[in-house]
């Protein structure tokens, strides 16, 4: 790796989830947020550029090796106390650097590596006390200080030191405040929190502004059964809300109501095999699918071999 002696330069110094129903999220620190305020942050959003065309590809080995990420990262953030933006702005990282760079599926010490990288600098940049690299330990793999640290680098110079992003959960706040009744606040807010995780899971987080997922997340949360047409209509209603594209939010919107409606047939599915046991039956799933992406990409290469 080039330029390994000033990485101690850019670093911060090093000091010392799940979302369970009924886990307390208020700290999510809600404030009242003006319009223009609002609109700066959108402003924001338009100018990182959140685009379609950035969408990335991934077999199925980067599927499964990302979605552990989350699940790795969600533990962590439950672990040391961090908020849920930094769990999504890490995942940001995750996919953005993915866009530009591709590592072999079967190199998932790299892809563990990355994971941990990109939760250390997501951590740098939202949270107040940040854990030592050491306490990132990726399950079985464990990573010295230095290898972190080159990974950091590498992440910081291929997102080209943009990691200043704005994530769905400046927004929350002040959708909640146009869309819903403040009666409702202890209710809808968890389930707001559930449905971006849900979204971020499922989806590349480039391809959709933030501001989409969040009125999207609060719409589902309020009602995930909404017509197109009512949907249209709720965010129409509030003037302020201009700003938002209604596709953008639709999709979002679909891909949650999706995702609502797979959760309650499962769950229906479930009650019935418990209460009929002696209709069980082995199920095999056998999934066949190849995906190429659509931009060319640079291939991380480490001077380090397979820990697998």
């Amino acid at each position: 790796m080039e330029d390994d002696a000033p990485i101690s330069d850019l670093l911060c110094p090093e000091k010392e989830v799940f979302l369970g129903e009924d886990e307390d999220i208020t700290y999510l620190n809600l404030n009242c947020m003006d319009d223009e305020y609002v609109q700066g942050l959108v402003q924001k959003e338009i100018n990182f550029g959140f685009k379609k065309e950035e969408s990335l590809v991934l077999i199925n080995g980067l599927k499964c090796a990302r979605l552990e990420a989350i699940t790795w990262i969600l533990r962590k953030r439950e672990i040391f106390g961090f908020q849920f933006q930094t769990v999504y702005l890490s995942i940001t990282y995750f996919d953005r650097f993915l866009a530009k760079r591709s590592i072999d599926s079967e190199k998932t010490w790299a892809i563990h590596l990355l994971s941990v990288a990109c939760l250390s600098l997501a951590a740098k940049m939202e949270e107040l006390k940040v854990p030592a690299l050491p306490e990132f330990h990726f399950q079985d793999y464990s990573f010295d200080s230095r290898m972190i640290q080159r990974m950091e680098l590498l992440v910081l110079k291929t997102l080209e030191w943009r990691m200043s992003s704005i994530t769905p959960f400046v927004f929350l706040d002040y959708f909640i405040g146009k869309m819903l009744p403040e009666s409702l606040l202890d209710h809808i807010l968890p389930r707001t929190v559930h449905f971006i995780l849900a979204v971020m899971k499922e989806t590349n987080l480039t391809e959709h502004r933030p501001s989409a997922i969040a009125a999207a997340a609060t719409l589902a949360a309020l009602d995930h059964r909404l017509t197109r047409k009512t949907l249209e209509y709720k965010i129409n209603s509030v003037p302020s809300c201009g700003f938002l594209e209604i596709e953008g939010v639709s999709t979002c919107y679909n891909l949650m109501q999706k995702l609502e409606m797979k959760k309650l047939d499962s769950s229906k599915l479930i009650n019935s095999l418990d209460q009929s046991p002696s209709r069980l039956r082995p199920i095999n799933v056998l999934e066949n699918s190849s995906s190429s992406s659509g931009t060319k990409r640079k291939r991380l290469d480490f001077n380090n071999t397979d820990n697998e």
